[in-house]
């Protein structure tokens, strides 16, 4: 099997464009830069896209030269298809024009931006991701010695969790759902996209207060927020608060009542390393600090926790001032995420382990005036902790179909959360594997663009999707792809989507009709 390629009519032209523009006497450079340009954006193209052979035929020695072996790995890798696949060449071609149509996008919009500068860019952007570290995911598992001194174990509602999530437009019947009725639904978990202003704040709300509600208390939440509410908005939200007997954390004017260390087992040594080394492990992926401050990290929080006795925690002021007793007075990116995460006061010194944050209801609104460096840290060290905790708890029972239903945890932002593939991992691990332990995980986020991503679909893990007013309303195979219909009902969608108004929407609901619009329940209509 030969690769060889013919380029479309337009790539010819880019590639003829583009040659001349940085004086490249081949074209065989451009074209090996534009497959790989187009294959590091993780996208899986389709070959039904395939578009016409109109420019010039290359050989395999212009397409791949003596490096044959390494460009079809990338491609079966890619794929997961095998070497022999005749398929191959054309996937070569798919990404040899789609990577001179980007090149030739990226170019044009600056006249000052070279081949060479784009090299130097991207080459920097590879070796940074080969050095990233590699964020262990796995739980920690306690010893069944010290389980019962750090899970106060959480207690889970038994009945029909039945939510009303809206009224049917034609006929103002209300429409419920039971997301625990597992002879409907295969997990709790549900995803809203929804521009702002569209009511999925609302929505979201009013959902939290039937969890609790319905539930008789039995069930509690935690919402994070990663924009910050403002101080108007706070006012605003008192009724919910009250309502839900929801406790309100304005990082970093409140601490959060946890010490997000207190995951780590300090009794078992060997877990207390893992433990340890995750901990180092969050920090240095979201503050982005180089090896040298990942080991004096490490080397810091282990000698803390050594100097610490009768299973207490060290705070990060602890771990700062070893850390500075370690580097001395030289700046550094370490000492500058420590110092903050310390004199902020973002977590409590010290917690009662008695006190579980899990029997009762949080809003956790962390300042968009915090270095983004210190929210995303923050955020994952919670996220973390609630998931590192629910995985040591038992798994709820399932009786007459119903499973016991614990906790929500609701994530806004979801798509700036989740931005980046090892964050993506985390949040895919917890969707398999929090529902067996009674968590339901609501997603909020903008569009839907960020729930398919190249490595996984979000939305497919989410059994129950709302789809409210969205910017990109004429992505039909997105919106279809996100609400797991057919291609067959994407007319019904299209339509419904162009007549959609605020706190309107449509779902994949197995209890209402797939596509439809209907009116979705809103908090404030039921204070």
């Amino acid at each position: 099997m030969q690769i060889n390629v013919s380029t479309s009519e337009e790539t010819e032209a880019i590639l003829g464009r583009l040659s001349n523009r940085f004086s490249l006497a081949s074209k065989n450079i451009l074209m090996r830069v534009a497959f790989s340009y187009s294959l590091s954006r993780g996208q899986k193209l389709l070959l039904k896209d395939l578009a016409d052979a109109k420019g010039n035929p290359y050989k395999e020695v212009t397409v791949v030269g003596k490096y044959r072996s390494y460009y079809v790995a990338l491609i079966c890798q890619h794929y997961g298809i095998y070497k022999t696949d005749l398929d191959i060449p054309k996937y070569f071609k798919l990404h040899i024009d789609d990577g001179l149509r980007l090149l030739d996008k990226l170019f044009a919009e600056s006249a000052t931006y070279g081949f060479s500068d784009f090299l130097l860019e991207y080459t920097e952007r590879g070796i940074d991701s080969l050095e990233q570290v590699n964020v262990n995911n796995e739980p920690i598992l306690y010893d069944e010695r010290i389980r019962h001194l750090k899970i106060s174990d959480k207690g889970y509602f038994e009945g029909a969790l039945k939510l009303r999530v809206g009224q049917d437009l034609n006929t103002n019947d209300p429409i419920y759902t039971v997301l625990n009725d597992t002879n409907v639904h295969n997990n709790a978990h549900v995803a809203v996209a929804g521009e702002s202003g569209s009511g999925k704040t609302q929505f979201a709300l009013d959902l939290l207060r039937q969890f609790v509600e319905v539930s008789g208390g039995a069930v509690n939440f935690i919402y994070l927020d990663f924009k910050g509410l403002k101080k108007d908005d706070v006012a605003g939200m008192k009724p919910f608060f009250e309502r839900t007997q929801t406790t309100f954390i304005d990082a970093p004017q409140v601490p959060f009542p946890l010490n997000p260390m207190s995951f780590i087992d300090n009794v078992n040594e060997k877990n207390k390393i893992m433990g340890i080394n995750k901990l180092v492990d969050i920090i240095t992926h979201y503050s982005n600090i180089g090896k040298n401050q990942q080991q004096t990290l490490r080397d810091a929080t282990k000698d803390v926790f050594q100097g610490l006795k009768g299973g207490a925690y060290p705070s990060f002021g602890d771990i700062y001032g070893r850390v500075m007793d370690i580097e001395g007075n030289k700046a550094s990116t370490l000492k500058e995420i420590l110092e903050s995460l310390s004199e902020l006061d973002l977590f409590a010194a010290s917690v009662d382990p008695k006190n579980s944050i899990f029997n009762q209801n949080y809003y956790l609104s962390l300042s968009g005036d915090l270095p983004n460096a210190v929210r995303f840290t923050a955020v994952f060290l919670i996220i973390n902790y609630i998931y590192n905790n629910f995985m040591n708890m038992e798994n709820t029972p399932v009786n007459d179909k119903l499973q016991g239903v614990r906790y929500v945890l609701l994530i806004d932002e979801a798509h700036v959360i989740f931005k980046d593939r090892k964050s993506q991992d985390l949040l895919e691990k917890i969707l398999r594997e929090i529902r067996s332990k009674g968590v339901s995980v609501v997603l909020l986020s903008q569009g839907i663009e960020e729930f398919n991503q190249p490595s996984f679909d979000f939305s497919s893990m989410c059994e129950t999707a709302f789809l409210m007013n969205i910017k990109d309303k004429t992505n039909s195979k997105m919106m279809l792809k996100f609400l797991g219909m057919s291609d067959k009902e994407g007319t019904i969608l299209a339509r419904n989507m162009e007549k959609i108004q605020k706190g309107q929407a449509v779902s994949n609901l197995k209890e209402f009709k797939k596509g439809e619009l209907f009116e979705m329940g809103q908090f404030w209509k039921n204070v």
